[in-house]
């Protein structure tokens, strides 16, 4: 029987004695593997259906209609990305896949509101998509906020200390789209090439179909199953970078569906710290990981613009 990643109750966190539990648990799967299923997560099941209703009924309107909503000149990093722009860092090859990408709502008076681009919001199918994706935004970048509460305190360090970086970060909640697989892709594309996210962690909500696998140690691939009941949690480059590989940043990738008729929806939360956050390994996680520092010294906003560039969301 082949592995599976690992599966954590977050009632656990939410019970003080066995809070010590949930902290190990998942400190444990973030050095292992840097993926878990978190079940008892607290995200209503509708607000969940209804984001994935709401998707459907963009991403069904005409090309026309969705470019409307592209905007490049704030790299993509919000409203909607097409067909085929993105590309996984190393491979030319495009993905499969079109989304939607939308950040926090600060208010005007807000110290911050002029440092992140505005959300894009569809007006042909307004009201409903902007209430779900951003009601579901919230949901989850709380539960974010606990699980780098959880994974502060397994590095010994004060409960906020992840949490504090990220608060009122660069979070965004990226809705995609894998269209039916089309008889003229062109060779090696898939639905998503092999990757490691680029952010301090990430928080899946359960796809509508399975095609999901992580690479495990030995080079084999493990396969994650879909369903709203779990979100699945990763660590990415970031936390990588600032624990000096402690915390694990894990390759994955979505495969093609052996049906090429059918479609698949997810949406991802990428948390992100603040852009001048320093993500130079600090010496503690040095002396942990082997005495040598393996990652470099940059700043969160340097290491993102970076990688847009590497994966065609931003020119050099």
């Amino acid at each position: 029987m082949s592995r599976q990643i690992p599966e954590l109750d977050m009632r656990l966190w939410h019970d003080p004695d066995t809070r010590s539990d949930f902290v190990n648990r998942m400190g444990e799967a973030l050095k292992d593997l840097g993926f878990f299923a978190l079940k008892n997560h607290g995200i209503e099941l509708g607000l969940i259906e209804s984001a994935y209703v709401n998707a459907s009924h963009f991403f069904a309107r005409s090309e026309t209609e969705k470019l409307h909503h592209e905007r490049i000149d704030i790299r993509r990093q919000r409203g909607f990305v097409p067909f085929g722009v993105e590309h996984a860092k190393g491979n030319p090859a495009p993905d499969l896949k079109e989304f939607w990408q939308s950040g926090r709502t600060l208010p005007e008076d807000h110290p911050l509101v002029d440092e992140f681009p505005t959300n894009v919001w569809p007006d042909e199918i307004q009201p409903d998509f902007q209430i779900s994706i951003d009601g579901l935004y919230r949901a989850m970048e709380e539960l974010s906020r606990e699980l780098l509460c959880a994974a502060s305190q397994y590095l010994g360090k004060p409960v906020n200390w992840l949490s504090d970086m990220a608060e009122d970060g660069n979070t965004i909640l990226r809705v995609i789209h894998y269209p039916p697989i089309s008889p003229d892709t062109p060779p090696g594309a898939v639905r998503s090439a092999q990757h490691e996210d680029i952010n301090f962690i990430t928080l899946l909500v359960g796809s509508t179909a399975d095609g999901l696998e992580v690479m495990d140690h030995d080079g084999s691939w493990i396969k994650v199953e879909g369903n709203h009941h779990h979100i699945i949690v990763d660590s990415g480059d970031m936390l990588q970078n600032l624990t000096n590989g402690l915390f694990k940043s894990t390759t994955h990738r979505v495969i093609n569906p052996d049906d090429s008729t059918s479609d698949r929806y997810s949406m991802p939360l990428f948390v992100h710290p603040h852009n001048d956050i320093d993500l130079t390994p600090l010496s503690e996680f040095i002396a942990m990981t082997g005495g040598e520092r393996k990652f470099p010294p940059l700043t969160a906003g340097e290491y993102l613009h970076q990688r847009l560039e590497e994966i065609g969301l931003a020119s050099k």
